[in-house]
């Protein structure tokens, strides 16, 4: 299944849009636009679905209602979502599932739902809230998505969210864990916990996914011949070996790795992690030119057969340099005084016109969002 529309009123950088999304997609924008805001609805949804999670975790998790909703809010307070959920080889409309969500007026102050709606198809199944919702005020701080004795009609769409992936890997955070200390976040967003992730894999499909990596690191990193997954007085470790004169000289391990090899490791690994829903956010950083150009590709040919939606939030040019990618793929976001603005761009003519020219993704989209004074920036500094 793929989400095939998302509406979003009021979330953090947007006040108010709708747009639809296919089986891959690129989300496009300046700093501070709201990339990462994006991403981060459907980690919320995520958090609300999964054992452990629900609405009052999730929403503190973000600093509470005040943080993630919008400085545009005005007459409406409420933050609101809505995904539509589809098949991903027919496109059929599968699901919906919409919730609203504001704090209570009075008391603790807590996050509560407005309303909370599920269609199975164009089937309203849920409507909250609900007559015992109005009679006892603490149901509407809970959603039935988080409850298990709730949600048996539609837990097809709660496995969906739960087992969505997002993996942001901080190569230092990898290299050196016991230099960040206390607790660890929830789903290890980052990598602190990669090594372990790797090692509870069962060791055939560990291997297989391994192996897959070395074949392409042999061609995207110079000299390596192979990577191998290891423990040393208990603890999980990778380690490489690179060609050198000295037999047994070109051993590293993680640590000594660089962060463009372990960052391209943690998305090869995790492009091969189920077929779950699946993040990324700048894939491209620490990577060379010539590797970032090839994700696009890479990623189409690794998901389709999964029948997987990835969406990735990015601003490479490289990356978008691909003229596979489709202008109803890219999502472009433009930050305005009412909000940051989210349009597909193929929704946008002088987009279009300039693709029809012959001109690459990249090319058509990343100037219209580079930030307008840029030029000015070598200007505000004095020697």
């Amino acid at each position: 299944m793929i989400i095939s529309k998302l509406i979003l009123k009021n979330w953090k950088n947007f006040k108010d849009v709708e747009i639809e999304l296919q089986e891959r997609v690129f989300i496009v924008g300046a700093n501070a636009s709201g990339k990462s805001n994006l991403l981060d609805v459907f980690r919320f949804l995520r958090d609300i679905a999964k054992p452990g999670g629900g609405l009052q975790k999730a929403v503190t998790d973000r600093g509470g209602i005040s943080k993630i909703r919008s400085l545009a809010a005005r007459s409406n307070p409420n933050i609101e979502i809505e995904v539509f959920i589809s098949d991903y080889v027919t496109k059929e409309l599968k699901w919906r599932y919409a919730i609203g969500i504001k704090q209570e007026s009075r008391g603790f102050r807590l996050p509560q739902i407005s309303y909370e709606r599920v269609w199975k198809g164009k089937k309203k199944i849920i409507n909250r809230p609900n007559t015992e919702d109005e009679k006892d005020n603490a149901r509407k701080t809970q959603t039935y998505l988080e409850q298990i004795n709730a949600n048996e009609e539609f837990r097809e769409i709660v496995r969906f969210f739960e087992t969505t992936l997002y993996l942001h890997l901080v190569p230092q955070l990898l290299k050196y864990p016991q230099a960040f200390t206390g607790p660890d976040l929830p789903g290890d967003p980052f990598g602190k916990g990669f090594l372990e992730r790797i090692a509870i894999v069962k060791e055939k499909t560990r291997h297989a996914r391994l192996n897959n990596i070395q074949q392409a690191l042999k061609l995207a990193v110079p000299q390596l011949t192979e990577l191998k997954f290891t423990t040393e007085m208990g603890y999980p470790h990778l380690e490489a070996l690179y060609e050198h004169w000295r037999p047994g000289a070109g051993k590293q391990k993680e640590d000594q790795f660089s962060d463009g090899t372990l960052r391209l490791i943690g998305l090869l690994w995790v492009l091969q992690e189920g077929d779950a829903l699946l993040l990324l956010e700048e894939p491209e950083l620490s990577l060379n030119g010539s590797i970032v150009s090839k994700l696009a590709g890479l990623i189409h040919k690794l998901q389709k057969p999964r029948k997987r939606q990835v969406i990735i939030a990015t601003h490479s040019f490289d990356l978008l340099s691909d003229k596979g990618i489709s202008l109803k793929e890219v999502i472009v976001l433009e930050p305005a005084s009412k909000g940051t603005k989210a349009n597909v761009a193929s929704n946008i003519l002088d987009i279009k016109n300039l693709l029809n020219a012959g001109m690459s993704p990249a090319s058509a989209i990343l100037p219209r969002i580079k930030p307008r004074n840029i030029n000015q920036l070598s200007f505000e500094f004095k020697s």
